[in-house]
């Protein structure tokens, strides 16, 4: 089973159409290490797809199991 991780979107100057601040969003983590050598992440955007953003873009959302749950059954 994956481990689920989120982050919280606070920037979205260069990406106004797939991310929205303030808002929770889903990484695959530890998918593309080269990508976050370099300081991006994979993130499921609005697009329901996942892409490469800055890592700067976000901070670590530490959700509780229950509200990951929530989120996840939510999407």
């Amino acid at each position: 089973m994956k481990q689920l991780k989120f982050v919280i979107c606070i920037e979205n100057n260069d990406y106004p159409a797939s991310l929205e601040k303030r808002k929770i969003y889903e990484t695959i983590s530890g998918s593309d290490a080269d990508a976050e050598k370099d300081g991006y992440i994979r993130v499921i955007d609005e697009s329901g797809e996942d892409y490469l953003y800055p890592a700067t873009y976000f901070i670590d959302a530490h959700l509780p199991k229950e509200v990951q749950a929530a989120v996840v059954k939510a999407a």
